[in-house]
């Protein structure tokens, strides 16, 4: 039997013991940890408001509106399934009057936004180029994978626009790839200012980096301790636990 609010091909998934409900597909894109960690590592004050740029299923908006109880937060996702998801996800959980959904490419995010219309911007851009690694059959997991509808540099670039003068954009990638958006962040006025690599285990190489830039700022990057998210028996991390709100 399906669960109440979703069709036969989705499933409702918790987050925070219960706190959330999340609405995705079977088969279909599903969030990952990475989105999580990501909005525990943005730092935001009372009352910011906050663009998240591809939200596929609105899971970082509704973290982010979970953990400050006074942001404001949008989401802003091209595909239009994804977006109708979220938007039963934000009505879901009764966050309709803090969390806004919006349809439309992060390549003509002019037309959609003012400039400098927000004071922070977090995104889980897609980690693939568009020829690297095979490509899934699914539409929803291929565009969310790769780089097919946008590139990394657009994802800043939208960055950019959408920030205020020292505001903040935080951003997931694989720590192979952190060179790429090092660089890329500097080149769109959104110089690096506080980076922490994510390793499986303690003793393994990183596979993420999140990263948090600001925007106009001058350079002085402070790097954090790893986040280890396994134990050696694969289990969560009590940080991890904490996280999860576990």
């Amino acid at each position: 039997m399906h669960r109440p609010g979703c069709s036969r091909d989705e499933t409702l998934d918790t987050l925070f013991q219960g706190q959330l409900k999340i609405v995705q597909r079977k088969r279909g894109y599903r969030f990952s940890i990475d989105a999580v960690l990501l909005a525990h590592f943005v730092k935001l004050r009372d009352g910011e408001e906050v663009v998240d740029l591809g939200t596929g299923n609105g899971v970082i908006p509704l973290v982010l509106a979970c953990l400050y109880s006074t942001v404001r937060v949008v989401g802003l996702e091209l595909q239009e399934e994804m977006v109708e998801r979220a938007l039963r996800n934000v009505d879901l959980n009764r966050l309709g009057e803090r969390v806004r959904i919006v349809q439309g490419d992060i390549c003509s995010v002019e037309k959609l936004f003012s400039p400098e219309s927000f004071d922070a911007v977090v995104c889980n851009p897609p980690y693939r180029g568009a020829a690297t690694g095979r490509m899934n059959p699914d539409p929803e997991k291929r565009i969310a994978r790769h780089e097919i509808k946008s590139r990394l540099a657009d994802f800043l670039r939208a960055g950019s626009y959408l920030l205020r003068g020292g505001g903040r954009m935080a951003l997931v990638y694989p720590a192979t790839r952190m060179v790429d958006l090092l660089q890329t962040m500097r080149q769109e006025e959104i110089e690096p200012k506080r980076l922490r690599l994510v390793q499986s285990f303690e003793k393994s190489t990183a596979t993420l980096v999140l990263v948090e830039g600001v925007k106009g700022a001058g350079s002085e990057l402070k790097v954090l301790s790893p986040l280890v998210v396994y134990t050696r028996d694969k289990k969560y991390t009590r940080e991890v636990r904490a996280i999860l709100g576990e």
